[in-house]
């Protein structure tokens, strides 16, 4: 029941806050971060206790649900989805503190939300039948739409109802994808349709022109999700307007469904289209690299600058993926979980200095670090870790991904390290201008540094970034099984056509 709890409990807390009077906003705090503790406490138990010298899901859970039309209730975890779940119940935990001093107005509603949103993370992490993990993926949607539209900027309503009908558009598609292939699989103990993910994937065995069309149905709903070029529009609105703790989520985790999505679908169920999309997956992924990377510089809101960069940070991600091989898939996923902590610590340090001046331009700042010493040095930490300088965990995650592009077409190796050259040059430019020189404004001489909550938040982040700098094996370890079961379904049909261009 590991995997329940972990999902489950939070909303618990949230329907407990719901019930607490409204004055009692120091309890209502408590009782999120006991849900969000709890829950984190209950994936590291699996972290620990997990097998990572198998392919296999583990922890699994399943009951019948609806026996008539074939849904059951069922979960599991492998080493694609375990550090995914770690990571949100840990952004989470650090988004409930965070959020102590920052938000004063309706305290048990933002809480309710923010909790019924870990619920939905977790949640499609977690599933294994198809009608639940739909459940869990259009769940998310409603908590995060009220964070952005309630507590965001100046334009959060057009930013919540702009990110709501572009991940709504893609889910309409995968939901037709998704019933397609319950009408084409058979339970073979029941004889009748089923949703379970694991059967579908087993009976998958389509023509290249029907795998063509399901690839595109659920991959235009994971491409809007990453988001992939050119349908990254809804991110910066979305990122700039969200409160801080929605931004760090928006980033860590929700960004990652979509690349989550055609690790766990795309490639594996339908693996023909998939080798046949590479040449324009691959293409679209430089694009938002490169892209990315060059609207990052000339950005003037320093919240904008990290939401632009998360765009040319994912196409890494993509260009990983679909190297096929080994090392760019390893990097792939190793890099998600680097960009949960690297981006969620950016916003988290914008939200800091936002806090105090109730600005983002990068133009009302400037030599900060005088006032702000352990500020200024834990924002260094992290945009080093951004940029992939060895010791810190972008590093591990860029290189294994370029190793991999490499290997597979020495082109896109070539223009996708360019995009790491550029990430230098937007996040050292926008530092200096920030943190280093003459105190202009008379406002920032005021400016106190971190706060020993602001400070344990970002230490802790720092504590993992940092770590799998240093030593990424167990997270590693723990991928690869899964990760080449996926390679062993592409491999199996790459005799038919060739991985890459």
């Amino acid at each position: 029941m590991l995997l329940t709890l972990s999902i489950f409990i939070p909303t618990a807390a949230g329907l407990l806050i719901l019930m607490i009077p409204r004055r009692m906003e120091t309890l209502q705090r408590y009782v999120a971060l006991s849900g969000t503790a709890v829950s984190f406490i209950l994936t590291v138990i699996v972290f620990l206790n997990f097998n990572g010298s198998t392919s296999n899901f583990q922890f699994e859970e399943s009951w019948i649900w609806v026996s008539s039309l074939g849904i059951t209730y069922h979960l599991g975890v492998d080493g694609i989805s375990l550090f995914l779940i770690l990571l949100t119940t840990f952004l989470t935990f650090l988004c409930i503190i965070s959020s102590w001093g920052s938000v004063k107005e309706r305290i048990k509603e933002y809480h309710f939300f923010l909790l019924l949103l870990e619920t939905g993370m977790v949640g499609v992490f977690c599933a294994l039948d198809f009608f639940l993990f739909y459940v869990f993926w259009e769940l998310m949607l409603v908590p995060m739409y009220f964070l952005i539209g309630i507590w965001g900027g100046p334009r959060r309503v057009y930013a919540a109802v702009k990110f709501f009908i572009y991940t709504m558009a893609g889910s309409v598609l995968m939901l037709v994808g998704i019933l397609y292939l319950y009408f084409n699989t058979v339970d073979p103990v029941t004889g009748g349709r089923t949703f379970d993910i694991l059967l579908i994937t087993r009976q998958c065995h389509f023509p290249l022109g029907i795998q063509t069309w399901l690839f595109l149905a659920f991959g235009f709903a994971f491409a809007i999700k990453v988001p992939m070029f050119p349908f990254h529009t809804w991110l910066p609105d979305a990122h700039v307007e969200a409160p801080t703790a929605g931004s760090v989520l928006l980033a860590g985790v929700l960004l990652k469904m979509g690349t989550f999505g055609f690790l766990r679908f795309c490639l594996p169920m339908f693996p023909e289209a998939a080798i046949r999309f590479v040449p324009l997956i691959s293409i679209l992924a430089l694009i938002g690299i490169l892209y990315g990377a060059l609207v990052s510089m000339v950005q003037k809101d320093i919240k904008k600058l990290v939401a632009y960069s998360s765009v040319a940070h994912l196409g890494f991600v993509m260009l990983g993926m679909f190297a096929f091989n080994l090392q760019g898939m390893a990097g792939s996923l190793l890099q998600q979980i680097n960009h949960g902590l690297s981006t969620g610590a950016l916003f988290l340090l914008v939200g800091v200095v936002y806090d105090r001046r109730h600005t983002r331009l990068i133009e009302d700042y400037g030599g900060i670090a005088k006032g702000m010493p352990l500020y200024a040095s834990l924002f260094m930490i992290v945009m080093l870790s951004s940029i992939g300088v060895p010791g810190f965990n972008g590093f591990v995650g860029e290189f294994l991904i370029l190793l991999g592009t490499f290997k597979a077409n020495i082109t896109y190796g070539v223009l996708g390290a360019a995009g790491v050259i550029l990430a230098a040059v937007y996040l050292l430019w926008m530092y200096q201008r920030v943190f280093l020189g003459k105190i202009v404004h008379p406002e920032n001489e005021k400016l106190h540094d971190c706060t020993a909550r602001e400070a344990f938040v970002l230490i802790a982040l720092i504590v993992f970034i940092i770590w799998i700098g240093v030593y990424p094996e167990p997270f590693l370890s723990r991928m690869e099984p899964s990760l080449q079961a996926v390679l062993d379904r592409i491999q199996e049909v790459s005799t038919a056509a060739p991985l890459v261009p």
